[in-house]
């Protein structure tokens, strides 16, 4: 009878150190797991030709590109519309061809995002008392996501936005859980980073405020918390107050960025004048547009599932109330991303409701991170459902890998979101490339045509060209062999001026493509002709 329970005894001790050992060491594995998957996932899509699908990863990679190189190079040509962050991180490398033409100079920051992401749901699960496997689920819910991965690998700014707002998002749970002031500053710290990325950031921080003073409230130390919210309000806020004193040095007007002839209110003026703005003003439809939105990046059962248990963590007593609170931050993105559809700050086409486009569809995947939590969550607390639940999104998965199915590619490939833009950088690299003369060009209209062709910045005269721009398009016979715009659209910038300048009659059109006209100067005034940069260093 002994060996009997000699064995059991020494099965169960290699069984329980077996299990410690999972639990100590899954997380690691599922990070390990990551960062293959995040490295596997640049060089396929990097293979088939993917991660330069959407023309504002090329106009990312640009905008990097000319604070290092180009006719009036300098921190100025960070611009007005799109905040700095994404591009200042791109300077270290982007001066390099390989980095800045395979998009690896902007993808390497959305890769180091996806890793920490992961980690950080771990953080946010475990702080909330969730076990091992609850945790693991969580992170993978996350990482084996296919948009999520196909984003990690382009220069896109989602990933790096999500891993800034979720590491604020831990901060803030950690302030309200532990009330230390150091918690306090790393949350204000990366909501800040985060409102130097996307405009998500903003209301990040202004729902981080709300939290900061509910928390004031709640204990009643005023004198205390007077400092806490001017110390948060400093912190959180310097990215915003940075990005207002830009503008109004660079562009003379705080709010350039939001009201400027090239900001996102005079594309959605645009695009409302057509009659295609159809969330502005009605809830119902703005909350469809991205309820389809979420659906489509992260599958309509994780979103089911997420907002359920969402509804369960929130009600929840055995969670302290104050962390409760605070972990409402996770629903910032869906209340940001509605809250834009309704005002008519932002613009999503989803196939079927807007027609059969799309159109900044990966919107849907900013509450991905919060899916994940919720999830985990929801394996940790129906321990008896759990392993129907595991095999259900294991199902869901494998047919989202099998059938390739992510609807951010299909959004770069065929939304609205790209433009085939090769016939006419094609042309140019035939014909331009190899010859002397510069290339007049709206960057505002088409700069995933000055990235495809391969060409040195310096090439092209474009709006952030100084007295470059303002040369060519008074006298572009002076400075332009070739001019590249819409014919007949005042849209374009290039186009307006030059038709105004009554020259375009020195030029021959020389092909026309779906997106732009080619022009070159006639042989007759290319004696004429400035092919060099001789206006020298400008401020």
């Amino acid at each position: 009878m002994r060996m009997p329970s000699l064995i059991l005894t020494v099965s169960y001790k290699w069984f329980d150190k077996t299990y410690q050992f999972f639990a100590r060491t899954a997380s690691m594995w599922v990070v390990l797991l990551s960062v293959l998957l995040s490295i596997g996932a640049y060089y396929y899509f990097q293979s088939v030709h993917l991660t330069l699908a959407y023309n504002d990863a090329r106009s990312h990679l640009n905008i990097g590109r000319r604070v290092v190189e180009g006719l009036k190079p300098g921190m100025a040509q960070l611009g007005s519309v799109w905040l700095p962050l994404p591009h200042i991180l791109m300077v270290p490398t982007i001066w390099n061809d390989y980095m800045w033409q395979t998009g690896l100079a902007g993808a390497v920051q959305s890769m180091i995002s996806y890793v920490a992401t992961i980690l950080l749901i771990r953080l946010i699960l475990k702080k909330i008392g969730v076990d091992t496997l609850g945790q693991v689920v969580g992170m993978l819910v996350f990482a084996l996501n296919l948009n999520i991965l196909y984003l990690q690998s382009t220069a896109m700014t989602e990933l790096l936005l999500i891993g800034t707002m979720t590491a604020g998002v831990y901060e803030l749970i950690n302030y309200y859980h532990d009330q230390t002031i150091l918690s306090l500053i790393k949350a204000s710290f990366w909501i800040m980073l985060s409102t130097l990325i996307r405009y998500d950031g903003w209301f990040l921080c202004f729902y981080g405020l709300a939290l900061v003073v509910i928390q004031a409230i709640l204990q009643k130390k005023w004198r205390k918390s007077e400092g806490i919210f001017f110390l948060y309000c400093t912190l959180a806020g310097f990215g915003v107050f940075l990005w207002l004193m830009w503008n109004t040095a660079i562009f003379k007007d705080p709010l350039y960025f939001a009201f400027g002839p090239y900001s996102a209110h005079a594309q959605q003026e645009q695009i409302e004048a057509a009659g295609q703005l159809i969330t502005k003003h009605d809830w119902l439809t703005s909350l469809k547009t991205y309820w389809y939105a979420m659906a489509y990046n992260s599958g309509t059962l994780v979103v089911v599932l997420g907002l359920l248990a969402a509804v369960g963590l929130y009600l929840d007593k055995k969670i302290a109330s104050k962390t409760r609170l605070a972990l409402s931050v996770l629903l910032v993105p869906l209340m940001f991303n509605i809250l834009a559809l309704y005002l008519g700050h932002s613009v999503l086409f989803v196939q079927g409701i807007n027609g059969d486009t799309w159109f900044n569809v990966r919107y849907g995947i900013m509450m991905m991170p919060s899916l994940a939590v919720f999830i985990g969550y929801l394996v940790y607390r129906l321990k008896s459902l759990r392993y129907l639940l595991l095999g259900v999104l294991c199902a869901l998965y494998l047919f989202q890998f099998t059938s390739f199915d992510a609807v951010t590619i299909d959004d770069g490939r065929v939304g609205s979101s790209q433009k085939n833009v090769s016939e006419v950088s094609g042309w140019l690299r035939a014909h331009a490339a190899n010859e002397k003369g510069f290339v007049l060009i709206s960057a505002a209209s088409h700069d995933a045509i000055i990235f495809s062709t391969g060409m040195p910045m310096k090439r092209f005269i474009h709006e952030g060209t100084g007295k470059y721009w303002e040369s060519a398009t008074t006298t572009p016979d002076r400075w332009a062999r070739w001019i590249v715009m819409r014919t007949n659209d005042n849209n374009d910038q290039t186009f307006k001026l030059v038709n105004q300048s009554g020259v375009l009659y020195k030029y021959q059109l020389v092909n026309s493509f779906p997106f732009a006209d080619i022009y070159q100067l006639k042989d007759e005034y290319l004696p004429n002709l400035q092919t060099e940069s001789v206006l020298g260093p400008q401020r």
